[in-house]
């Protein structure tokens, strides 16, 4: 036992060392240590070796070669990352270990481009990933957006001689939409779609954010915007006059009602209001009056909650209906799915003379679902059926547009597809065989997504792409722009 001991020590020796001089021997690393992220490049790399490491890595956004050169770190702190260590001979950056597989964050979603990646599929004004949305601006006069139009007001700056309004809504044109001056400022208006936007203000010819907006966000190429968004729905509840603090909660935050996470309603002279973007979907909610929660008194939609109460509820977009053949003697049947986390006491559907039905609205996307007959599980003899932790469940894609191949692997048993489109799901996406492997048809939103296959359990990058990024397990992800459909 001991002379084992001994010789696992050797083998752990001679490994450490091992990686100590492969660590020495490359003149730029990127490695892992005590739950950081780190790089460490020597001075004395030649412009090939550094442009392959950049390459190799997707550091393209922390401007490397000028750091070097000049030792200019505005990319690199403005992208997270601090400088440890900058010598004549060698610089250090870390950076807090996190995943990369939440493109919601822009710098995220930016993070490796494409060639041919344009802005607009970078800042898509519609993304899968962006539930919901509030504006933060310092005052009321500074941004209006009423019935998708959009009022952008700068203050100040009359000495200027042109100031520019450029966004992700005009691909970031430095001269399209002129602003008007005014006694106080700058001005202009334009239609905008609900959805999320970013933009700056070109003010003779300097680029800077929008001094009255607090939400700002990095681009993952070492710039900050402001962002904001058009709002399609106002959350309003009358009096309650002597309340210190009203917030909202619902399905499209994860009910939170704490920290970052809380939706303040705003007073006002006839009660509390707060104007909000909310993708298309169903969407439940209730108020949080001084810690006790209750139902929107103005909205007669109610669906029933875990706790034997009423949640209000909204939709945004068209009904989808599903429906259940026969069961004539069922007391009840309950629909469930991932579009209400797999929740069994909410939806409850209607008797029909041929069976079960319940109309819901559901925006663009890939779910899946299950009826409950009378507590048991019961799929849907209509569409595609899944397996999933022994269960059996269905697959619903509501507006396909982007097919996934892979080519090959004819003797494969299962094939499956994840991605941040489905929440990273193992079995919700099956594959189909076609003439030269596996194909499926789902629904994808413009910009960047990330995804892989999984081959018989086994998880792989798509063999035919040859973008790829880094993750959190340090296996990689996939990742596809898409521009048009």
């Amino acid at each position: 036992m001991e002379m084992m001991s001994r010789l696992n020590k050797i083998c752990l020796l001679f490994l450490f060392l091992w990686i100590q001089f492969t660590v020495v021997a490359q003149k730029g690393k990127y490695y892992l240590k005590e739950g950081e992220m780190y790089i460490s490049i020597e001075k004395k790399i030649n412009q090939k070796e550094l442009n392959d490491f950049i390459r190799q890595y997707d550091l393209m956004e922390l401007s490397l070669p000028k750091l070097l050169e000049s030792n200019i770190d505005d990319s690199v702190k403005l992208a997270g990352w601090s400088v440890i260590t900058n010598s004549k001979t060698l610089l250090i950056i870390k950076k807090p270990l996190q995943p990369l597989d939440d493109i919601s964050n822009t710098s995220y979603r930016v993070r490796v481009t494409s060639p041919s990646a344009s802005l607009s599929a970078r800042f898509p004004s519609v993304n899968n990933t962006v539930v919901y949305g509030i504006n933060s601006f310092k005052t009321k006069r500074s941004f209006i957006v009423a019935d998708s139009t959009v009022i952008f007001n700068l203050n100040d700056y009359l000495q200027a001689k042109k100031v520019v309004l450029s966004g992700s809504f005009n691909n970031w044109s430095p001269d399209s939409i002129l602003m008007q001056k005014t006694n106080t400022g700058w001005t202009t208006t334009m239609k905008l779609p609900p959805g999320k936007y970013w933009y700056k203000f070109v003010i003779d010819g300097k680029w800077i954010t929008d001094p009255d907006n607090r939400l700002t966000e990095n681009d993952g190429e070492g710039f900050i915007n402001s962002a904001f968004y058009v709002t399609n729905h106002t959350f309003f509840l009358p009096g309650y006059s002597k309340a210190k603090k009203v917030l909202l909660a619902g399905s499209f935050n994860n009910w939170e009602s704490w920290l970052f996470k809380s939706i303040h309603l705003d007073k006002t002279d006839t009660g509390w209001i707060k104007n909000v973007y909310l993708a298309e979907g169903t969407h439940t909610y209730r108020f949080i009056v001084n810690k006790k929660w209750i139902e929107d008194p103005n909205n007669s939609q109610k669906l029933p909650n875990e706790y034997g109460e009423y949640n209000s509820y909204l939709t945004i977009g068209k009904p989808y209906n599903f429906f259940l053949k026969g069961f004539p003697n069922a007391g009840k049947v309950i629909l469930s799915g991932s579009f209400n986390h797999w929740r069994t006491d909410e939806l409850y559907m209607q008797k029909t003379d041929s069976g079960w039905h319940l109309s819901y609205v559901l925006g663009p996307g890939n779910y899946s679902y299950k009826f409950i007959v009378d507590g048991v599980n019961v799929i849907d003899s209509t569409g595609k059926q899944i397996s999933s932790n022994d269960e059996r469940n269905t697959t619903l894609i509501i507006e396909p547009n982007y097919t996934f191949n892979l080519r090959g692997y004819n003797d494969a048993r299962s094939v499956y597809l994840a991605g941040d489109f489905n929440q990273w799901d193992t079995h919700s996406l099956p594959m189909y065989k076609a003439k030269d492997g596996w194909e499926i048809r789902v629904n994808l939103s413009l910009g960047k997504h990330l995804y892989k296959f999984i081959v018989d359990g086994n998880w792989i990058l798509d063999p035919d792409n040859t973008l790829w990024e880094q993750n959190f397990n340090r296996t990689g992800n996939s990742v596809l722009w898409v521009e048009k459909f």
